[in-house]
This record gives C-alpha cells, sequence and structure tokens, in this order.
C-alpha cells in the first residue's frame, strides 16, 4: 500500500471507531434515562418487586456499554 492509501485506510478506521463511541455513548443516555425512569416508577409504587428483572437488565446493559463490549 501507498502512504496515501496507507493514510485513507486511518482516517476510516478513525471515524468508523468515532461512529462507534459516539453511539455508544447515545444508548448509555437511553438507557440511564429508563433507568432513572424505572427508579421514579417504583418509587410511586408503579412497579412490584417481582418486576425487577427490567431494572437488572438495563442495568447490565449499562455496564457492558461502559466496558465497550456491546
Amino acid at each position: 500500500m501507498t502512504k496515501q492509501n496507507d493514510d485513507l485506510l486511518l482516517e476510516h478506521e478513525i471515524q468508523v471507531v468515532r461512529g462507534i463511541m459516539e453511539s455508544r455513548e447515545q444508548y448509555r443516555k437511553v438507557v440511564k434515562a429508563a433507568i432513572a425512569r424505572w427508579v421514579k416508577d417504583f418509587q410511586e409504587d408503579r412497579i412490584e418487586m417481582n418486576t425487577v428483572d427490567d431494572l437488572r437488565k438495563l442495568i447490565e446493559m449499562d455496564i457492558e456499554l461502559q466496558k465497550g463490549e456491546l
């Protein structure tokens, strides 16, 4: 490969990584908002303790997004 091709490939890879990072940030915002809503609904007795599986899934998603594995 020529230097120009190497530079173009590197620039493309940088753009892809930036896009992934931006998407991950947006997903985290959505998950965090969903967690906040779940907690609010729980505090207002709209959610019973037998439905905490949704919260567990949201927390797991947030952790995976923080790790960068999702």
